[in-house]
């Protein structure tokens, strides 16, 4: 179960704007959940459709000096950029552009296995061909060695990058990038491929006009893959990208949206993020990043899909390349159970493909609502690691206290990588869960609503209203909604059982709500069950009649004390770590005969089911979590079911013979800890 944290806007504050405005007052709502209080800030939301003055960013006209004197004299200029989705994207842009300049130009972009940035062999290889001018995109902010050598061997630099500069910048004739202390730029959030797209604009004299016509749509999505916060000159950018994106007339692109099956009609920045993103960063994941480019930049219809084919071939094997890292884990799991007991899931591997642990990291997040470190083992003694969490539980702090132990490591509160010897990892694990233990509290997943919906909002109109807020993505979700004490009616399964579809009632509303990658077998729910929903609500259109479509995220028994369930989760597991609790602790552990006879005749009736759903089923007072995994643990201790940790699905099994659960070793130890006073 993940935490509910469901915000409440100010109704009267609503009020107040909603006769200031056209906006409705549902869409009002929502910004003022998200912060925007004072009636200028929403004003200046929706005024952000203008690319503020490209030179306004440091170094802009000594950069674009720099690289007119190069292409005025045909010096050979070198496009550096990076393997990932926004490198990719960047360096098709600038190359694209300066080519059209009539510029002598040519692109570098390092393999996966040469690492993120610049490095010194691919410098010396740009110096015998003759390279007079490198200009970065999307790195470069930290490369002092190799702009060191650059400079020793004759060759200019430029730098384009949004990543954080340390105090001292790299010699260069020009450094551009909004992050820097010195930079006026009134925005500070672009991806690389916006400062690729504003180099190009400042080029063409300041004017946006041609750039964003020609460039735009390649340059949302690198933007949208590089998970920025898609507000101000980024929700711009992707605004105007994606009115061009449908029509594109760049043939490698068209082939990217066709065979990704995405429906142009409907293609969001989601479109982007799930589906077009995934397939460029595929080519630097598993093949080539020099592929991604190429197919960016082909005008041959035929090379363009020849070269779509191969990144939608490089995609699939990213993602068998997951599938086998996670059922790697799962199998871990189910062989070592108490790993889930930790606070934060620390896991590593043999030969794990580096280009797809962040991937998995991210999945076994959202399964286990746990932060996690996987670490994938070489066979050069060495490991590098992809960590994910959640916010209130810094990656990069952890890694901190572990920093001895490591040969690298970087990152932020919610992501981050490492480099570690193969020796050390026993060690680096006792240290993170260490780190976690000492800490009062670790925070898990969590599902943030915007507000709680009354049936009588659940219109046409307020949800056609919500359009304004778009495009969706990072740091500009779309709105997620609390539904309160809604009854079930019906269950009707979808695409034989994959997704279900539910006839609800909700107040005076009857509609349909439709659980994706669900299928009614396993969705814990019944007709005639009240329950809570966590839900996306969009339009639909199906002959020239609109109606609201109502996307479940989440759902949980109507009433159901989240902070209980939550307290008696974090007992269970510090009483499986071997902490020590207080004796009341333990009381309130510890099942009587009638509550073991109570659960495990519940049981009978699911041929399997989660521990969780047990627990949302159950909805007692006298049974905790804790005390029901009690429970669960004896069944499996004397036979009478079998539990599997990776999935914490329960099964009972045939009972063959008199099984007294009173010698169950869970419970014997607990009521001997309870005998001692706790210890």
């Amino acid at each position: 179960m993940k935490r509910w944290k469901v915000k409440k806007p100010d109704e009267k504050l609503a009020a107040d704007f909603s006769r200031k405005c056209d906006l409705s007052p549902l869409t009002l709502k929502v910004l003022i959940s998200r912060g925007y209080t004072e009636f200028q800030q929403i004003a200046d939301f929706f005024s952000e459709t203008d690319l503020f003055d490209p030179f306004m960013l440091k170094d802009m006209q000594a950069a674009v000096d720099t690289i007119n004197r190069a292409v005025d004299s045909y010096e050979l200029i070198c496009v550096y950029g990076d393997y990932d989705c926004d490198g990719v994207t960047a360096t098709a842009i600038l190359y694209n552009y300066l080519e059209s300049m009539g510029a002598n130009v040519m692109y570098y972009i390092p393999e996966r296995e040469e690492g993120y940035g610049m490095n010194a062999g691919a410098v010396r290889e740009l110096a015998e061909k003759g390279v007079s001018l490198i200009v970065t995109v999307d790195n470069g902010i930290s490369a002092h060695a190799e702009a060191e050598l650059i400079s020793e061997l004759g060759i200019k630099l430029v730098i384009t990058d949004h990543h954080q500069p340390s105090e001292k910048l790299p010699k260069a004739a020009a450094v551009v990038d909004p992050h820097r202390i010195d930079c006026p730029s009134l925005y500070k959030e672009l991806a690389g491929v916006g400062v690729a797209l504003k180099l190009c604009a400042a080029l063409d004299g300041g004017d946006y006009d041609m750039v964003v016509e020609q460039y735009s749509d390649i340059c949302a999505i690198g933007t949208v893959a590089d998970i920025v916060p898609l507000t101000g000159e980024n929700r711009a950018i992707v605004k105007k990208g994606l009115l061009y994106i449908k029509n594109t007339e760049n043939p490698g692109l068209n082939f990217l949206i066709d065979k990704s099956g995405v429906k142009r009609e409907r293609l969001t920045a989601g479109s982007i993020a799930y589906q077009i993103s995934p397939r460029i960063n595929a080519a630097g994941r598993f093949g080539s990043p020099l592929t991604a480019v190429k197919a960016l930049l082909s005008e041959n219809e035929e090379d363009a899909e020849n070269y779509v084919d191969t990144l939608m071939t490089l995609n699939n094997q990213r993602r068998e390349a997951e599938d086998e890292i996670l059922t790697d884990i799962l199998k871990y799991i189910d062989k070592n159970p108490d790993v889930l007991n930790r606070r934060i899931l620390v896991l590593a591997g043999k030969n794990w493909h580096h280009g797809v642990i962040g991937i998995v990291s991210a999945r076994l997040l959202e399964m286990y609502s746990k932060p996690n470190i996987l670490i994938s083992v070489d066979n050069d003694g060495y490991a590098r690691g992809s960590a994910r969490s959640v916010k209130g539980f810094s990656i990069f702090k952890c890694l901190s206290e572990a920093s001895d132990l490591l040969e690298q490591f970087g990152g932020h509160e919610c992501a981050g990588g490492l480099t570690i010897r193969e020796e050390k990892i026993t060690k680096f694990t006792q240290r993170v869960y260490e780190y976690a233990d000492s800490l009062e509290a670790v925070p898990s997943a969590s599902v943030e609503c915007d507000m709680l919906i009354y049936p009588q909002e659940i219109t046409a109109e307020n949800i056609k209203g919500l359009s304004v807020l778009e495009p969706f993505g990072a740091g500009n979700a779309q709105p997620v909604f609390a539904m309160s004490g809604v009854r079930i009616d019906r269950i009707i399964p979808l695409s034989h059982g994959r997704h279900t579809k539910l006839d609800i009632t909700y107040g005076g509303l009857r509609t349909q709500a439709l659980v994706f990658g669900i299928g009614p077998e396993k969705l814990s729910l019944v007709p005639g069950d009240i329950a809570d929903m966590a839900v996306n609500l969009e339009i639909n259109s199906y002959a020239g009649t609109e109606s609201v479509c109502v996307k479940v995220i989440d759902f949980r028994p109507h009433g159901i004390s989240q902070e209980k369930y939550f307290a008696a989760k974090d007992c269970y597991e510090k009483y499986r770590r071997g902490e020590q609790l207080p004796e009341a602790f333990l009381r309130k552990m510890e099942p009587d005969r009638k509550e073991l006879v109570w659960v495990y005749k519940y049981l009978k009736g699911f041929n399997e089911i989660s521990a969780d759903d047990l627990y949302l089923k159950l909805n007692s007072p006298a049974m905790n979590y804790c005390k029901l995994r009690i429970c669960v643990d004896a069944f499996v201790q004397t036979g009478l079911a079998a539990f599997t940790p990776s999935t914490q699905n329960i099964k009972l099994l045939p009972v063959k013979n008199k099984v007294d659960l009173e010698n169950a070793p869970v419970l014997k130890e607990l009521r001997n800890k309870i005998c001692r006073g706790g210890r």
